[in-house]
């Protein structure tokens, strides 16, 4: 009979229905030695609880191994877009930063100015040096349109095949790669008009205050404004601004593009020019702002992404038979950045502009139908919002006439 000095630890004090069923049966010598080979069974859990232990301080390291490796990946990926050898998404950083968003340190904190001047050069809108020829654009009556109604393409059908009751403008929803939005068809153009700020030179307002203010159908936001540091308030519009006949504004302007206006015979003029040259011409209602996108039929040669990034983007065209086209583009989300110069330029074209500018953009773009917008503004904090502006274009109820 061995002694229980020789019993080994996990079996003392144990009786024959406690022990495992596999080692019934066994002498001491046999459970001496199992026991030997795999461990005391009083400690048999502390080493599994030490294995798990490892097996997870393992995964968290495959954890930190990850993310490290995706780090080193993202830092590389980072470093060829913005330095690598291909241009295309330096190009669209500097100039959407430097044209259209509040947030120009996008770009001046990776670039000189050496840099980004070079981008800016290559990337550029060359407009036309001539002034809208009024005479090739012959306003005709609405009726008159009904009853010559041919459709040359589908984008032709789109204008011209008014909506059932609605003989005032019609909506066309407007979708391309990287962007949306809505063309307005305006079918009398005498019922455009300009308006301004109630607070010109202290405070712009919000479009949908400008649309009810004045009684409109139709609102899109205007020319450019003073914007230091892009964060003004609307206050004071840029260039040359008339409103119903009235000389608003008379500044210098140099940037791109000019006066955008309509005449007293209800058509669309774009041209570099002053007063003078503007009341010489007749022009009724109208604001500055550009680039020019087609004069006269000739569409301006953009070089690059036109030196204009891509963004929310408002512009106003005119077919040759008077019609006027309200265009404004969604932008700043991930699938839908906006539009580029070159897009707004395809766009009027598809759908027949004779004449065409860009308008102010980015957070100022926006559409007003009966008193409610219908795009969906975006700032450059992702907050889903328009901003005040100095100036807009409207289409008037036809009593106001």
């Amino acid at each position: 009979m061995t002694n229980t000095d020789e019993i080994p630890k996990a079996l003392r004090n144990k009786t024959l229905e406690e022990l495992p069923k596999a080692l019934k049966n066994k002498n001491i010598d046999e459970l001496t030695q199992i026991l030997d080979e795999n461990s005391e069974i009083d400690e048999m859990p502390k080493a599994l609880k030490k294995e798990n232990k490892k097996n997870k301080l393992k995964i968290w390291q495959k954890i930190l191994i990850t993310f490290f490796i995706l780090g080193i990946l993202g830092v590389v990926s980072l470093a060829v877009l913005l330095y690598g050898p291909y241009s295309g998404f330096r190009d669209w950083l500097i100039t959407t930063a430097m044209t259209t968003m509040s947030h120009q340190y996008f770009a001046t904190w990776f670039y000189d100015e050496e840099t980004i001047a070079q981008v800016l050069d290559r990337n550029k809108v060359e407009e036309t040096n001539e002034i809208t020829d009024t005479s090739m654009t012959v306003v005709i009556d609405s009726e008159e349109k009904e009853e010559k109604i041919e459709y040359e393409n589908e984008y032709e059908r789109q204008i011209l095949e008014k909506d059932p009751g609605n003989d005032d403008y019609k909506i066309i929803e407007i979708t391309g790669k990287g962007y949306s939005g809505y063309m307005a068809v305006i079918y009398d153009p005498s019922r455009i008009k300009t308006v301004y700020t109630k607070k010109i030179g202290k405070s712009g307002q919000y479009l949908t205050t400008m649309a009810k203010d004045n009684d409109a159908l139709i609102a899109i936001n205007g020319g450019g404004f003073e914007d230091p540091n892009f964060n003004s308030n609307g206050a004071n519009p840029l260039g040359i601004t008339f409103s119903n006949g009235k000389l608003i504004t008379s500044k210098s302007y140099n940037g791109q593009g000019g006066l955008i206006g309509f005449t007293e015979d209800d058509k669309l003029v774009l041209g570099k020019m002053n007063v003078a040259k503007a009341k010489e011409l007749k022009i009724r209602d109208g604001v500055t702002f550009g680039p020019f996108l087609i004069i006269n039929g000739k569409s301006s040669n953009v070089f690059g992404n036109g030196g204009w990034g891509t963004a929310p983007r408002t512009a106003i065209g005119q077919r040759k038979d008077g019609i006027v086209l309200f265009l404004v583009i969604d932008g700043r989300t991930l699938t839908r950045p906006g539009a580029s110069m070159n897009d707004l330029i395809e766009i009027m074209e598809r759908y027949g502009a004779y004449n065409a500018a860009n308008l102010d953009g980015g957070t100022s773009s926006a559409m007003v139908v009966n008193n409610e917008i219908i795009n969906d503004p975006i700032d450059s904090t992702g907050a889903h919002k328009t901003r005040y502006i100095s100036t807009a274009f409207i289409l008037t109820k036809e009593e106001q006439n």
